[in-house]
């Protein structure tokens, strides 16, 4: 896969992390948490393409991506929590 798909992988996560400071600022926490949880997903299909050279699966999981990648091993028990916790949105 090329860089181009990476990048826009980013590109995407950037743009709902924004969404998520315009919301943080209007005090629509719910949507915060929402937009917080899209941009880490497109942050991590992100990785997974540029580790596996292939398309992300169609999830909105976080914890399954992370399991398929490399750092999975390195996660923190905070970290683990913290991405359970977020996946409900």
């Amino acid at each position: 896969m090329s860089k181009k798909v990476i990048s826009n992988w980013i590109a995407l996560a950037e743009y709902d992390l924004d969404t998520a400071k315009a919301m943080l600022k209007s005090g629509r926490y719910i949507y915060v948490a929402f937009t917080c949880q899209q941009s880490i997903e497109k942050l991590l299909k992100s990785c997974f393409v540029k580790e596996k050279n292939n398309t992300p699966p169609y999830t909105h999981n976080l914890k399954r991506l992370i399991n398929e990648l490399s750092f999975f091993v390195d996660l923190s028990e905070e970290q683990s929590i913290f991405i359970d916790y977020l996946n409900t949105y």
